[in-house]
């Protein structure tokens, strides 16, 4: 029904339950998910993460036929610093995660590149230094499980918030195999573009969020949270540049969309993968 490649983040049911989203997904025709545990943002993964909340998810997930592409996490602020007992927390989170994304099937684990907030705490090329240190870290864990680690290394909100503080991140992680998540929404909200953002780290490209958004003007802030066509984003022009470098990697609809009541949810996800289906 839909494109082989595109999938459905489970952050777009995310005021449903786990089980109750991955059915809607599944419903409408999707195969594939990322899912979210993102607190905060998406619940379906709870933040106190042990090993009986794993299986618990883990087992959800599985019952439900749906494929996983990644796991959406987070385990902090990558640029804070932290006393002894809160890195023990940050590492058993993050074996948590790697033993869920194991257990689910999923390729990678996705952390974020930074603190929500775009002042650094220290110096930015301090901040970013650390952040790259952290990713880092946590891909070698990964490799340990046969997982992935890619980085939102574009997120409007977080310290790499623009494609210049992204350049900036990736250079310091180049070599290590991490891979970069590509979000239409984030790029357009910060007034960046999608084709320049292929131009410039296509190789790195592994992973593409799609959800429409307006960048910020003098008065208000860029707008994420909008369905796709509601907002700027040139997803023809984006997805013809990826397609033109050869991407082969996979696409979520991401859509933590503000302009949509709940009930209308279902048919705006079909309605935007079928509208993506024909452009990839």
């Amino acid at each position: 029904m839909f494109h082989q490649r595109l999938g459905c983040s489970s952050i777009s049911f995310r005021h449903q339950d786990l089980a109750s989203a991955l059915h809607t997904m599944r419903s409408l025709g999707f195969e594939e998910i990322d899912l979210g545990a993102l607190p905060g943002v998406c619940d379906h993964v709870p933040y106190v993460l042990d090993a009986a909340a794993v299986e618990s998810v883990a087992a959800v997930v599985n019952s439900s036929g749906l494929r996983v592409r990644s796991v959406n996490g987070d385990i902090g602020d990558l640029n804070e610093t932290l006393d002894a007992g809160a890195r023990e927390a940050r590492e058993r989170h993050l074996g948590m995660l790697l033993v869920l994304a194991a257990k689910t099937g999923a390729k990678a684990l996705v952390l974020p590149c930074g603190a929500i907030d775009h002042d650094p705490v220290r110096s930015l090329e301090e901040d970013i230094d650390l952040v790259a240190e952290q990713l880092i870290h946590a891909s070698s864990r990964s490799a340990e499980f046969g997982v992935e680690l890619w980085t939102e290394s574009l997120h409007y909100y977080r310290l790499c918030w623009n494609t210049e503080r992204a350049q900036l991140l990736a250079d310091r992680l180049a070599g290590s195999g991490i891979g970069i998540v590509m979000d239409f929404s984030h790029i357009v909200a910060s007034g960046g573009d999608p084709v320049d953002f292929v131009d410039r780290f296509a190789p790195l490209v592994k992973h593409v969020h799609l959800r429409d958004a307006v960048p910020a003007t003098e008065t208000e802030p860029g707008n994420i949270n909008l369905s796709i066509g509601n907002g700027n984003a040139d997803f023809a022009a984006g997805l013809a540049a990826l397609g033109n470098v050869g991407y082969t990697g996979h696409f979520s609809l991401e859509l933590e969309t503000r302009d949509v009541t709940h009930d209308e949810r279902p048919a705006a996800a079909a309605k935007a993968a079928s509208f993506i289906t024909d452009l990839i």
